[in-house]
Order: structure tokens, then sequence, then C-alpha cells
């Protein structure tokens, strides 16, 4: 299977608010984007038409804005989580002097499938950067590995812990912290037909999955990223 987007596999981006990279991706299924955001700017209002989308706030405070009004907006402390649906405006402020970092996970990969309605910047109606915007990933940035059964995988961003592990069934999800954050790499929750609950990109708790458990079962394996709050 060809990847898209691969170009971006091994490039930092650089923003107007700041700089964006893939830290994962699961082929073309799942794309993990890092974002920095400077203090006070924003990212455009925009859209993804055909990919769902969802945020893991590592460090700092976010304002998001979910639809077309303002008065539609969240304030946001890490950790936090906030799923996005497809074709919902939204926008991302760092309200944090230090600046704030947090993991956008993309369903399916499409770095194109983007919408700007506005921009503090003037992008407005420009699609995602090009080649111009970009460099070369040095060493210093952390890329994560693909979790394999039995040997979870530990990185640190801005001094929060993050695990890459592996399950095949709840015995040991269960036992997080009801406010452990949980994004899904690879894998799926189904019922008994085969029928997708969650599935890459989803992001929840531990509360959420212990719910689940009592109805739905891990099909095969589930890979996941947990942040403990």
């Amino acid at each position: 299977m060809k990847k898209k987007d691969s170009f971006y596999d091994n490039r930092i981006v650089y923003k107007p608010w700041g700089y964006e990279y893939v830290v994962y991706r699961n082929l073309n299924n799942l794309c993990v984007t890092l974002l920095s955001i400077d203090y006070n700017k924003t990212t455009s209002l925009h859209c993804h038409p055909n990919k769902k989308s969802g945020f893991i706030l590592i460090s700092g405070k976010a304002l998001f804005q979910l639809g077309l009004w303002k008065d539609r907006s969240e304030v946001h402390t890490s950790p936090a989580k906030r799923m996005i649906a497809r074709g919902l405006f939204h926008s991302i402020k760092s309200l944090s002097k230090k600046g704030l970092i947090a993991l956008e996970f993309e369903t399916p990969v499409d770095k194109n499938d983007l919408v700007r309605l506005k921009d503090d910047y003037g992008r407005q109606h420009e699609s995602y950067e090009g080649k111009k915007f970009t460099k070369k990933i040095g060493s210093k940035f952390i890329k994560f590995k693909k979790p394999k059964l039995g040997k979870s995988l530990k990185y640190k961003i801005n001094n929060v812990s993050l695990t890459l592990e592996v399950h095949k069934n709840f015995n040991k999800i269960v036992k997080n912290k009801t406010s452990t954050i949980f994004a899904i790499l690879d894998g799926a929750i189904t019922d008994k037909n085969g029928r997708s609950v969650l599935s890459y990109g989803d992001i929840i708790r531990t509360d959420t999955l212990i719910k689940l458990s009592e109805l739905f079962r891990i099909k095969n394996k589930l890979s996941v990223l947990k942040l403990v709050k």
C-alpha cells in the first residue's frame, strides 16, 4: 500500500503560530501530529470534511472554538482531550505564556483534507503548507515507534509521560486510573457481530473503557497511546 502524504513523515512544518510534525502514523489509517503553538497565537478556523480528528493536550492551556461562533468555545488545561467531528469548524488558541503542546490524531491520513474559513495570517483560501515551509526533522525531535504485545514503549514530552502499549483484552486497561487518557493507534473495540464501536484515532478515558468492556470486546489486539492524568 502506498503511503499518502509520506513527504511529511520526516519533516517539520513551520506555521505562523509555531510548528508541527508527524510523530507517528499507521499506514494510511492514522496520523498523529505534534503541535507547538506559541502564546496568544491561534490556528486557522478550519474543518476537515472527510477525516475525524481529536486532540490530547500535553502541556499548557488552550481555547478551543467549536463551530462558527466564538460563544461555542471551551477552555482546556492539560492534560485534556477533545474529539472533533468530521466537517466541524474549529480552532485552537494558546493561552499559556510558555506555549502549548498537543497531539492531533487524524483518521484517515490526508493533509490536504483542509478547508480554512478564517485565518489571522491571511491563509483562509490556501491549502496545507508545501515544501518551502518545511525542513527535515533533526534528532532532537521525538518520533514514536510501533508498540508490540508485551513490550510497552515510554516517552516524555515536556515532562509528561506517555506510554504506547498493546492489549488483547480489557484486563489491564480497566485497572488504570479512571482519568487516564487513551488514544487508539491500531485495532478496534467491537460488538459481537464485529461492528466497530471505537477504532483508529478515538480518544477516551478509562471510565468509558470500563463501561464499554461490559458489553464489547477487543478485536484481536488494540494498540493505544496512554497518558496518566
